[in-house]
């Protein structure tokens, strides 16, 4: 069991937790409470004083203002005192200024919810919480030491005397294992305080949201050039190709070998050309670069081999990672059902209500649709999570099937 909390500790079997560091890890973190606590009380005594005495000279304001910042001073000392108890990474809750300078800062800090909660700590800190840690610091130690000093003081016989000190000898483990609880405690106040869990899961969150969503514009970026160049590229130099080929022809004998093994050329031309231009719509389709979301789902739905109903009420464009995302789920859900639905026919509706685009799917095939991982559907779930979209399959066996997608859709 790797141990990094003092409770942790507290759960070893007794020797292990009393030759360990930790007791006296705690005693020290409470100790450095008391101090920290005493000095937080006289600088708040002071800054108020000298706030109030020299309020008349308007440098008094300054005073108050310190006075108010003064938790997150404390709160910095508060994380790196808790090291003593609690190995888990401690946090900043602190916003960085969106500008430089200290009038940036300091109304960055005033806005806060953190400043202000350091703040209440730091008055609770010192009104109260480090002379509880005096206090029990002083009743245990102070027990365990009386034992002893009166057992040499009070001196009557040698086996009174073995038993006053078999006494602070039980004692000091009971002491270690007081002073360690209250630490404990101690140190969870303070972490739920200076350095919250939520807080921190937030702001990981956050910072994994704005990276994935980072990753994919770059990777749409590099989609969008990748298509450029097939389609500037490859796709031209394909038809110029397929064009010689078919001049070619017509200064060939009809018949003969050559004019065959031409037009086998210009059929696999062909053919090549259509694989180069179903690869740029996998892609990135130009039609949804160009004229949006709505056409291009009626150009995908015009390749389906069962007929497809399109009915998209927009009024305008989206964000292009938006638009992309919507689009390959419409593509990879009429694609599915090219492949296994066996449908006689399909539709796909979509509208714009409370800044979201809700899209549906549907098919009258067999049905049984499950997004195994792997499959194209798992796949347009993480496309979706980094829009903020979902999407959801209602697929019974015997259909008919419904692919329902929602996407946060603010006009541009």
């Amino acid at each position: 069991m790797t141990v990094t909390t003092a409770r942790q500790a507290m759960l070893l079997s007794p020797w292990r937790f009393l030759l360990s560091a930790w007791p006296w890890r705690c005693l020290a973190y409470l100790l450095s409470g008391a101090i920290l606590g005493a000095l937080t009380a006289a600088a708040i005594i002071a800054m108020v004083v000298a706030g109030a005495v020299l309020a008349i000279a308007l440098i008094g304001f300054a005073f108050f203002a310190a006075c108010l910042l003064s938790g997150i001073v404390v709160a910095r000392w508060e994380r790196v005192r808790l090291r003593l108890v609690d190995e888990r990474p401690t946090f900043d809750p602190h916003a960085d200024p969106d500008q430089p300078g200290l009038r940036a800062w300091l109304l960055t800090r005033l806005r806060e919810r953190s400043t202000w909660r350091e703040l209440g700590y730091a008055v609770v800190s010192a009104a109260a919480l480090c002379w509880i840690d005096l206090g029990v610091l002083a009743i245990t130690v102070g027990l365990v030491g009386s034992v002893f000093v009166q057992s040499t003081i009070y001196y009557v016989t040698w086996y009174w005397y073995l038993f006053s000190c078999g006494v602070g000898v039980v004692l000091i483990p009971l002491a270690l294992y007081v002073i360690t609880g209250w630490a404990t405690a101690r140190a969870e106040i303070t972490r739920a305080v200076v350095s919250p869990d939520d807080l921190a899961l937030g702001r990981r969150l956050s910072e994994v949201t704005a990276s994935r969503a980072a990753l994919s514009d770059a990777f749409d970026v590099e989609r969008r050039r990748i298509e450029s160049d097939l389609h500037d590229g490859a796709q031209q130099r394909l038809v110029a190709l397929n064009v010689a080929l078919g001049m070619a022809r017509l200064d060939v004998p009809e018949g003969s070998r050559t004019a065959e093994q031409l037009e086998q050329a210009q059929q696999q031309t062909r053919l090549a050309l259509e694989d180069v231009r179903n690869l740029i719509r996998g892609i990135h389709p130009q039609v949804l670069t160009e004229r949006g979301l709505r056409e291009a789902v009626r150009d995908v739905a015009g390749r389906t081999a069962a007929p497809v109903t399109v009915d998209i009420d927009l009024s305008g464009r989206a964000a292009a990672d938006v638009e992309s995302a919507a689009y390959f789920c419409v593509a990879e859900a009429l694609t599915n059902i090219d492949r296994h639905a066996d449908a006689s026919r399909a539709s796909v509706t979509g509208r714009v209500r409370a800044g979201v685009l809700t899209l549906e799917i549907a098919d009258d095939g067999r049905g049984g649709a499950v997004p195994r991982p792997q499959s194209g559907l798992a796949g347009l779930h993480a496309r979706l999570a980094v829009v903020g979209g979902t999407l959801s399959v209602s697929s019974p066996t015997g259909g008919p099937t419904s692919v329902h997608v929602e996407v946060p859709w603010a006009f541009e």
